[in-house]
């Protein structure tokens, strides 16, 4: 099995995952991981990563912070030994990595990270220690003069004291002393401040010699005018010494009860940090969340080797383990066989892993208890082996070891020896493996396999494309034809001389050059259907998209049509009413003229005035104002200008204008159409006609006659949806109300909270066309339902 993991090179992928780990250790433990052996573990673990993926790049938690390995240092502090000003300020960090991970799972309230969560509730972190050492340790081995009062007091008297010292010495280079020294300088021998004397004057001050130069030219004095400023001064620093090793000892000492905690801190710090990494890998390389079985199902959509160029790489789809347990790949050299045999196990180990894998969505892979793999050149001088017996030692191996939940992958099986016997020796193994109910892939050259697996049941034939124009491979596969491996043609492209092709090719047997023969048409054949399949579905495509279009296009002309129809309804009632009114005022006047008790003649020709002009306002034979139009002229038309859509019956404006094929764009309204030149006219300021007026003979009469059409709604329900969206349609509804005159209509709010409420009494309070409004009384939906009375 360690063997298939290296040849499948899963550590490759794993140094990969880990080059973004942030701790030395997830590291470590990530190129020692190995593939789990149940689903369970390997579906947990697949969700672990998910979670991570969500909480780095979705919901924008923070990696896992550094801190370096502890090594011993937390077993010593537990067994009382004191800990270094460097390893406290390393322990520093743990604690502040465990309480910042915590805190950036624990802050977020998505109920998808709950797997997170649990596992980063075990994280215990002390933040007054955190903060004390942070603040009482200020370098590698240097404590803070605010460590303690003590450490403060100590380390002033000290800095007090050194003045004095150097003070008094400065007396010796300035004095007449300074003749004696050998420079005019103050130097430290052992803690104690000293003066470099000349060694022929060395008794000329008295003091103590501590030390001389190695020529012996100097000697260095400490002078008894100091001598006790120095005593004191050393044992200041004897009780600075024992501060900080009493402060040290107490931060170590509580270092050490959290012992326990701390290691269980740095295990699922590292764990975290390895989920973190394998979701970046995900990230970078666009990988997906594979399906997971234990029934040996694979089902690999556009994968893409890992170790590949994932911008280069080919996309590979295969099956296997469900209508067959067994895959013979064949086809061209250098086509991708070997690649996509060995992408088959390598995703199988990686989603074990817990990685997803750089694939389309919907993949499927089987957890399997073991993966065996043999492939490449395994011949070994040191143990006498050539190609053919390593080979057969790894299938030896594989045939003995391999069960119902295990995955086979062979390069080649039978190569290397003669081919008549090598593919007698890889059917009786295939045949073997399958009548165990192992998964499998096998490539190949041998024909004769080929046969064997569209004849055996459990096998199917598989083959990597190749562009037998360019003769160059395609890097595709294809389940359910065998393909031709094109030895010759590739060697006549790597350059090898025609000669030796053409009689290679002379050399072939009538058989092999029929096969040869047959699997190339037939892959040609099969390789033109795909282009054609291809090309139908964009055709399918593109036509859905028109038609998709079109139906918006309709959609959005029904509207405006009923917006249109709409108004000229309100504009039909408006007329109405006005002729109505007029013809009341016509009646009083004539009534009026009647209510007298005698009446002139100029009361009756003024009263059969009256008639007349009320006969002809009910037929309408009054004056009126008539649209009037004007055809447009192709040579002036521009963009920008009114014009009367006949085919339409409306009005629009001129986008642009095509004279060559005379035709334009027009505007009208919502809906933008192309129509004819000749269906344009120029709109006219309306003139004052009479009746016995008829239109001039070059102009064209306009008269639009509108069908009855069904009354709109008078209520609008807007229960369910967001202040900003009732509002909205609220608007709308009362403008669609006072176009078609209608006088009392209901708003559904719903009694809820009363902010939808709220804010549409707000708005209808502010509406210039709204007379008055209240809640609907029992029996009309009481506080649930506002009735609006417009205007």
């Amino acid at each position: 099995m360690e063997k298939s993991l290296q040849r499948l090179e899963l550590n490759k992928i794993l140094a990969q995952v880990g080059a973004y780990a942030t701790l030395d250790r997830t590291r470590e433990d990530l190129l020692s991981l190995r593939p789990a052996k149940t689903l369970f573990e390997a579906k947990r673990s697949l969700d672990y990563t998910e979670e991570a993926l969500r909480l780095l790049f979705f919901l924008g938690a923070g990696r896992v912070e550094y801190f370096p390995p502890l090594g011993d240092v937390l077993e010593r502090a537990q067994k009382g030994a004191t800990l270094t000003c460097s390893e406290l300020t390393q322990t520093a960090m743990l604690l502040r990595s465990a309480r910042v991970c915590y805190r950036s799972v624990h802050s977020l309230s998505d109920g998808n990270v709950e797997g997170m969560k649990e596992m980063t509730f075990r994280l215990i972190y002390n933040e007054r220690l955190e903060g004390e050492i942070g603040e009482k340790i200020v370098g590698e081995n240097e404590l803070s003069d605010h460590a303690s009062d003590r450490l403060y007091t100590i380390r002033r008297e000290i800095r007090l004291l050194n003045e004095r010292i150097r003070a008094r010495l400065s007396e010796y280079l300035s004095g007449d002393e300074r003749k004696y020294l050998q420079d005019s300088i103050i130097t430290v021998r052992g803690d104690r401040f000293v003066l470099p004397v000349k060694a022929e004057y060395k008794r000329s001050i008295k003091g103590f010699i501590h030390d001389r130069s190695a020529t012996g030219a100097t000697v260095f004095i400490e002078p008894e005018q100091v001598l006790e400023m120095n005593n004191e001064l050393r044992t200041l620093m004897l009780d600075e010494k024992q501060e900080v090793e009493r402060i040290l000892s107490e931060l170590s000492r509580s270092v050490g009860q959290m012992r326990d905690a701390l290691e269980t801190d740095a295990l699922v710090l590292s764990i975290v940090d390895g989920y973190y990494a394998r979701a970046e890998y995900a990230y970078r390389l666009k990988c997906v969340k594979p399906i997971l079985n234990d029934k040996g199902q694979i089902e690999i959509i556009k994968g893409r080797h890992p170790l590949l160029d994932q911008k280069t790489a080919v996309p590979v789809s295969l099956e296997l383990g469900e209508k067959y347990s067994f895959l013979l790949l064949s086809g061209a050299n250098t086509g991708g066989k070997t690649v996509t045999l060995k992408m088959c196990g390598l995703f199988c180990l990686m989603s074990a892993c817990g990685l997803f894998v750089p694939a389309a969505e919907g993949t499927r892979l089987a957890v399997f208890d073991s993966v065996y793999c043999d492939v490449g050149d395994s011949q070994s001088i040191e143990e006498n082996l050539s190609t053919f017996s390593s080979h057969v030692q790894n299938v030896k191996e594989i045939t003995e070891s391999a069960g119902k939940n295990s995955l086979v992958l062979i390069d080649e099986l039978g190569g290397g020896t003669d081919p008549e016997e090598g593919q007698a020796l890889a059917r009786a193994v295939i045949s073997h493996f399958i009548q165990k109910g192992v998964r499998g892939i096998v490539t190949t050259h041998y024909s004769a396999l080929k046969e064997y697996a569209y004849a055996q049941k459990g096998i199917e034939n598989a083959s990597m494309e190749f562009d037998v124009n360019t003769l160059r491979p395609l890097y595709r596969m294809k389940a359910g034809a065998a393909g031709s491996s094109n030895a010759l043609a590739i060697c006549a492209r790597l350059g090898l001389s025609e000669e030796i092709i053409k009689r290679a090719r002379e050399n072939l047997s009538e058989g092999a050059k029929a096969y040869e023969r047959t699997v190339c048409a037939a892959e040609e054949s099969r390789i033109s259907a795909e282009e054609a399949r291809k090309k139908a579905l964009e055709l399918e495509n593109e036509w859905r998209t028109r038609v998709s279009a079109l139906e918006r296009e309709e959609e959005a002309f029904k509207r405006e049509r009923e917006k249109f129809l709409l108004s000229s309804k309100a504009e039909a009632r408006r007329i109405v009413h006005d002729r109505t009114a007029q013809a009341e005022e016509l009646l009083e006047q004539i009534e009026e003229i009647f209510k007298k008790e005698t009446l002139s003649e100029a009361d009756l020709i003024s009263a059969r005035t009256l008639k007349n002009k009320l006969e002809r306002s009910a037929y309408g034979e009054e004056e009126e104002e008539k649209i009037r139009a004007i055809p447009v002229d192709k040579n002036t038309l521009k963009a920008g200008d009114k014009v009367f859509v006949r085919s339409m019956n409306t009005e629009g404006e001129v986008l642009s204008v095509k004279k060559d094929k005379n035709v334009a764009e027009v505007r009208c309204g919502a809906l933008q159409v192309r129509s004819k030149i000749s269906d344009l006219y120029c709109v006219a300021p309306p003139k004052r006609v009479g009746k016995q007026k008829s239109a001039p003979k070059d102009t064209v009469q306009v008269v639009r006659n509108l069908a009855p059409r069904p009354l709109p709604a008078v209520e609008c329900n807007v229960i369910g949806k967001t202040v900003a969206e009732a509002l909205s349609e609220v608007e709308a509804f009362l403008d669609g109300a006072i176009v078609s005159n209608l006088q009392d209509v209901r708003i559904v709010h719903g009694m809820g909270t009363g902010k939808l409420r709220s804010a549409i009494h707000a708005l209808l309070k502010k509406h210039a066309r709204v007379q008055e409004f209240r809640l609907g009384r029992y029996g009309e939906g009481e506080s649930g339902v506002t009735v609006v009375t417009l205007k």
